[in-house]
């Protein structure tokens, strides 16, 4: 719940909640890629590139770096969670990252899969896309937190 402060029931600002949420997300996916059985043909990940085949819940294309990008995106979440323009730079930018994977993903598999080094298959294309456009539209258009006034602290 938001209240008409613009914070969530834990003190935190929705865009920081979200944030956090995403972090936490893309934590547990860079985990994941590095998981037997969470992660299929695992014998087959490669540190980058089309060759490696593994993939994570068996849809979504990935490898070392693939998973270690998740991981580093998960810490940045977290570090950024930490202030509420922190917060929504990692969204907006966040998603504006995402949003250009997209688009370079649609041109890489639908070529000859060159410059596919952090493998992406139609599937991770369009969770591409979808990531852009939540994390784009939290960050743009969660509400900003009011700040108490001077008379209402004292």
């Amino acid at each position: 719940m938001v209240t008409a402060g613009g914070h969530t029931g834990t003190g935190r600002s929705p865009a920081r909640a979200a944030t956090l949420l995403f972090a936490a997300v893309f934590l547990l996916i860079g985990v994941a890629g590095f998981i037997p059985g969470l992660t299929t043909d695992y014998g087959d990940l490669g540190f980058a590139g089309e060759g490696s085949t593994a993939e994570i819940l068996g849809l979504f294309q990935t490898s070392v770096l693939h998973n270690l990008v998740h991981l580093l995106f998960g810490v940045a979440g977290l570090a950024m969670a930490r202030s509420e323009p922190g917060a929504r730079n990692f969204l907006v930018g966040g998603g504006t990252i995402y949003l250009v994977l997209w688009i370079v993903g649609l041109v890489v598999h639908g070529g000859d899969g060159t410059g596919n080094v952090i493998p992406v298959n139609n599937e991770d294309n369009w969770l591409h896309l979808g990531l852009a456009l939540t994390m784009l539209g939290l960050g743009l258009l969660l509400p900003v937190p009011s700040r108490p006034s001077r008379a209402s602290a004292r």
